[in-house]
């Protein structure tokens, strides 16, 4: 399935900052970036459960926010994609 990350963070105080990149890193292990603070993740339930769990012990609840959007199987047909930056096939050929 596919689920769009996106998240708000608190970045005043360098807990905040760290935070912040904490919570980046975690979603690039799992998607790819598409804009700032947005992820799309192709992932399965059960590996998206445990993204869920570590993303949300890393926030602070009163200062920060996460939303997930679950575009599911059909997300082609759900995604356009205008102006800057090209965008990717995520079912595509990973090149490292």
């Amino acid at each position: 399935m596919m689920v769009l990350i996106t998240y708000d963070v608190e970045t005043i105080t360098p807990s905040g900052r760290k935070r912040l990149w904490q919570i980046a890193k975690q979603c690039v292990n799992f998607g790819q970036r598409v804009q700032n603070s947005v992820f799309e993740s192709l992932i399965d339930p059960a590996t998206f459960t445990e993204l869920r769990f570590k993303l949300e012990s890393m926030i602070d609840p009163e200062a920060d926010s996460l939303r997930y959007y679950f575009l599911g199987s059909n997300f082609k047909n759900r995604i356009e994609h205008v102006g800057h930056k090209e965008s990717y096939d995520p079912e595509g050929t990973l090149i490292i």
